[in-house]
């Protein structure tokens, strides 16, 4: 029988773009459902590369900062991107976080409104081509049912698999489940294989801090379930406790939240978070003993028949 693959998150690391293109091509080569570029670096640049080195595999920006350009100008090189990659590009876009906001000089504004906003600008250039399919990041269920009116599919990062069908329900409609695939749901899904599964819980958890602190990705956590976990994130940094955040990350949050452990456990997690509603499983690898290749020959190795 053959195996349906998940999607992955791939990095453009300066320095080592042209390997990384390269790795591409081998993602490509093996059948992956995709390749999904998020914000670190530059997406949309990695993307263009992408539509040129590759010739079957979908990918997309998984997201982009709707602050950091103009609707019009992402739109004009989203068309593009499309065009010459015949089809196989999609745009993500999201509101990002405030350090990242901050750290780029930007302010944010109203999510919903000022995500509305975008995409009508985008929508509404005039003269560009036509446009990719639109991709919304979203996390809780409001941004998730604007995604459901105005794009063609969500994305999420780090949620929990128990609450996924229920942030789904936001979505008016029959857009989401049945035959009908054509509405993208993806999920970027912090992942280590190891056969030492502490090990690899402590990779997932230190990949994770930096979304711990943030009050938005607490405020969903708490609505998913985890509150005795978030609020005792919550006293640690109050109290200027940061380095303890990973042992206040229980194994039960970790393995709603993340895959880890050896082969099997990977492959049976990927239907799992099929079955909870998430058509594009997008695993971000990580190593307990090296960098993003190393990660990268790992998973391989998980789906090689």
């Amino acid at each position: 029988m053959t195996r349906e693959m998940p999607a992955v998150s791939l990095v453009a690391v300066p320095g080592r773009r042209n390997r990384t293109l390269d790795l591409a091509r081998e993602i490509e080569r093996r059948g992956y459902a995709g390749i999904y570029c998020p914000s670190l670096g530059d997406a949309m640049g990695f993307c263009q590369s992408l539509a040129h080195v590759t010739s079957r595999i979908p990918f997309g920006t998984s997201i982009v900062n709707i602050y950091s350009r103009h609707a019009a100008d992402f739109a004009s090189t989203a068309s593009y991107i499309h065009e010459v990659s015949n089809g196989r590009f999609r745009f993500g876009v999201g509101v990002s976080h405030g350090p990242m906001l901050k750290q780029m000089g930007l302010t944010g504004g109203q999510p919903l409104g000022d995500t509305r906003a975008f995409v009508e600008t985008w929508r509404d250039a005039s003269r560009l081509g036509e446009r990719p399919p639109l991709i919304l990041a979203g996390l809780r269920c409001k941004m998730v049912a604007l995604a459901g009116e105005v794009a063609e599919g969500v994305v999420f990062a780090n949620v929990a698999r128990s609450h996924v069908s229920k942030t789904l329900g936001a979505i008016s409609g029959d857009r989401v489940g049945g035959e009908d695939q054509r509405f993208f749901v993806g999920d970027m899904i912090p992942t280590c294989i190891s056969g030492d599964i502490e090990a690899a819980k402590a990779v997932n958890r230190k990949t994770l801090i930096f979304y711990c602190s943030l009050p938005n990705y607490r405020n969903y956590w708490k609505e998913a379930g985890y509150v005795e976990e978030m609020e005792a994130i919550e006293a640690a940094i109050a109290n200027k406790e940061r380095d303890r955040i990973p042992e206040l990350m229980s194994d039960r949050w970790l393995a709603d939240c993340t895959l880890f452990g050896p082969p099997a456990a990977i492959r049976e997690g990927v239907e799992a978070w099929r079955e909870a509603g998430v058509t594009t499983p997008i695993l971000v690898p990580s190593s307990a003993t090296g960098g993003q290749f190393d990660a990268f020959k790992e998973l391989f190795a998980v789906f090689d028949d």
